[in-house]
């Protein structure tokens, strides 16, 4: 193997590069859709009652126009939802690389409906556009990921996957930014904010195809040895290592007459129970632990801290900035210890929020390290798990299991918040403390340490839990869904 210096700045050269070509067209995409949709809110509810006023003489009640905006916040949810479930299928047929070059399609076309919708009079272009960017975000957080996690090798296989989150939050903070008055969150320029998404897919569409696919899926899915050799010469830059191509060869040859499962198999399948059990859990806590409610919300969260209104617009980048930094932290935080830190600013933010009125830069500051807490927690783990505990055959079905949920709790969240605000005013916070408390249980007691360990070794650990109460079983390689492919973790 070569490894003079100039081939190992090679390396982190293509790898860096290729990270960020896929990442500014994919998760990215997530952060920044939910980001720009606070500033225009007052000028999309006034375009819905003009344009049905125009229509049919109708002045909507305030009710009917924040059901309409509700729609259309919700619809991002509902095409994630979507995005997560054809992002199997499509990873398998198309290969990671083309699947993110395809996903493009839908971000143009959304695009395309949320800028000519003012001149169209249509609020139900943006309905549709929305349905359309929550596709993109929902394929993209589903094979990002994969693709990063299939690329990238041994010792760098998790902070590479973390960096999803990175790129995630960092399209939060640019969404809030691009969204202030001065740019694109005003009146006459609205339409142009909802549009400017494209820019990112343009970027990526430029830059992408200049990488290569993932060498797992061209070698054991595709059968394309050379193909695969040439990919980890360029990602790595020197000669491929012996011991990473016998253990793709390992992967490849066990993999021979057994076909990708898909989620319902995945279900069934004992052996995968309690992995398969670990991600739902800490899926569905990413968004139930209240961070996005932070988001949606901010402008209310901060009018009854009592921030002034003309000063909650640039404190509001201040809430992505902290997940931002947090992510960047995350490859040396315990999750644990994550959703713990959640748990206590929750408490006090229900408390200080309202008891403590006169001090509302207290509260500011409690937001932001409640945001902190869950950039260095859930945030950046939950993405890499399928990854670690599935195999080649079993991880696009476990990543659309994964996604799926995701997208769901973030659309109960979005619909449930303002209910709970009404019902439970200050206290509205204890539900999610009671999520974060219950998650990071669940973790501590039943989640294997993976750092360091080969995915045969997690599944191991996990088959005492699958198979509680029996003799431990010596699995075939059919049943362990590749189990004996030794893949580090970065975690």
């Amino acid at each position: 193997m070569v490894s003079s210096k100039s081939n190992q700045q090679g390396h982190s050269w293509t790898l860096a590069l290729m990270v960020t070509s896929t990442a500014i067209g994919g998760t990215f995409q997530y952060g920044y859709n939910l980001a720009i949709m606070n500033a225009p809110t007052n000028f999309i509810q006034g375009f819905v009652n003009d344009t049905c006023r125009e229509r049919w003489d109708v002045q909507l009640e305030d009710y009917q126009v924040t059901l309409v905006w509700t729609i259309i916040v919700s619809m991002f949810s509902l095409g994630g939802l979507a995005g997560a479930l054809i992002a199997g299928p499509m990873t398998i047929h198309f290969g990671r690389k083309k699947c993110m070059l395809l996903n493009n399609v839908y971000l143009m076309s959304a695009a395309l409906l949320a800028l000519t919708s003012r001149a169209a009079r249509s609020f139900e272009m943006i309905i549709i556009s929305r349905v359309l960017v929550g596709i993109n975000a929902g394929i993209s957080m589903n094979v990002q990921p994969m693709y990063f996690g299939e690329s990238a090798p041994k010792h760098l296989r998790g902070a590479v996957s973390l960096s999803c989150a990175v790129f995630t939050a960092f399209g939060v903070v640019l969404g809030q930014v691009v969204g202030l008055r001065e740019i694109l969150g005003s009146e006459p320029y609205w339409h142009y904010l909802l549009a400017s998404n494209a820019i990112p897919g343009f970027i990526q569409l430029l830059t992408l195809p200049w990488f290569p696919e993932s060498p797992r899926y061209l070698l054991i899915d595709r059968g394309d040895k050379e193909a695969c050799i040439k990919a980890l010469r360029r990602l790595r830059g020197c000669e491929v290592q012996a011991g990473e191509l016998d253990e793709m060869l390992q992967e490849q040859a066990q993999s021979s007459g057994v076909r990708p499962s898909r989620p319902w198999e995945l279900l069934a399948d004992r052996a995968h129970r309690w992995q398969l059990l670990s991600v739902i859990v800490i899926s569905s806590a990413m968004q139930l632990c209240g961070n996005d409610s932070i988001y949606l919300y901010a402008s209310y969260v901060f009018k009854e801290a009592g921030i002034s209104v003309e000063k909650i617009q640039y404190i509001t980048i201040g809430t992505g900035t902290c997940e931002f930094s947090a992510c960047i932290l995350c490859v040396s935080i315990v999750f644990v210890c994550g959703l713990c830190d959640t748990i206590v600013c929750v408490i006090i933010l229900c408390y200080i929020i309202h008891v403590v009125s006169w001090m509302p830069y207290l509260s500011m500051t409690c937001i932001f390290t409640y945001i902190l807490s869950f950039g260095m927690g859930p945030a950046g783990v939950t993405g890499v798990l399928p990854t670690e505990f599935f195999s080649q055959t079993a991880r696009p079905a476990a990543y659309m299991i994964a996604g799926s949920m995701m997208w769901i709790n973030l659309f109960i969240v979005g619909m449930l918040f303002p209910f709970l605000v009404s019902s439970l005013g200050q206290y509205c916070f204890v539900p999610f403390a009671g999520v974060c408390l219950l998650s990071a249980m669940f973790v501590g007691f039943f989640l294997p340490e993976t750092k360091g360990k080969t995915l045969s070794e997690i599944n191991s650990e996990f088959n005492k839990l699958n198979f509680k109460g029996q003799q431990e079983k010596s699995l075939s390689p059919a049943q362990y869904q590749l189990g004996e492919v030794g893949l580090s973790t970065s975690l």
